[in-house]
């Protein structure tokens, strides 16, 4: 058999390599902890842990870098990465962002965290901005959701339920009645800090930075770009225009 025929023949089983981003549309790459449930419980704190916290930023950051994305958003396990509609990487392919990104993610936090941990990745499309302004509303009332359920189950947990026993008694319970459950042992959810309820924002900013032209002498100033990370976002409205500012910029 000729070692070109069977190459051609090989190619053409790589059914997923054509597929490609819709010419013009907006992406987000969400990537997501594999494991992290049982990785996180035998090594972090519950229901929070801002060293945790701190290790997901730095993987949305090591994303957000690599990809020159226009905003990364990270709560619990995941991170959603926001690639504008211009975004030619890879040729926009979605085998290499799938892969490329999941790989990225795991390296970057296996680095900061100094032991091995994985992710995995998908691809999810809009066809302008107000649909990513809807996907990020949907993460962060996620976020809200999940952080309201894991301040009740680990406040359950802590006063010695089982896992079952947890989970059986906020099941059909309003949110009302998970306010309420905290409020009775002395919590505040609204009072919770803002990264555990509405997760974590970072997009690019500029600044000044000051220098010296050696050749000249003279002091010069230059406009730098750097990360910004916001533990502090707004919620609701507020945040639906904030990211609309940071897409259409």
């Amino acid at each position: 058999m000729r070692t070109r025929d069977l190459e051609t023949r090989m190619r053409e089983r790589e059914w997923f390599h054509s597929l490609t981003l819709l010419p013009g549309a907006w992406a987000v790459i969400r990537v997501d902890g594999r494991g992290f449930s049982g990785y996180t419980e035998r090594r972090f704190d519950k229901p929070f842990d801002p060293r945790f916290c701190d290790l997901m930023i730095e993987t949305a950051r090591a994303l957000l870098t690599e990809f020159s994305g226009r905003y990364a958003y990270t709560e619990s396990d995941e991170i959603s990465l926001v690639l504008d509609p211009d975004c030619d990487l890879f040729g926009r392919e979605v085998e290499k962002l799938v892969s490329v990104s999941a790989g990225i993610a795991s390296a970057a936090f296996t680095h900061a965290a100094g032991e091995p941990a994985a992710f995995d990745s998908r691809i999810w499309m809009g066809t302008g901005p107000q649909d990513v302004i809807d996907y990020l509303s949907w993460r962060q009332a996620d976020a809200a959701r999940c952080s309201l359920n894991g301040w009740c189950y680990w406040t359950l947990r802590r006063e010695g339920s089982s896992a079952r026993q947890a989970t059986r008694q906020l099941e059909r319970t309003g949110i009302p009645d998970k306010n309420e459950l905290l409020y009775a042992r002395g919590i505040n959810f609204n009072e919770l800090p803002a990264w555990q309820r509405r997760g974590v924002g970072l997009w690019w900013e500029t600044y000044d930075k000051a220098g010296h032209d050696p050749r000249s002498g003279e002091e010069i100033t230059a406009t730098r770009r750097r990360v910004h990370v916001e533990r502090e976002l707004p919620m609701k409205d507020a945040y639906r225009a904030l990211v609309e500012d940071l897409l259409t910029r």
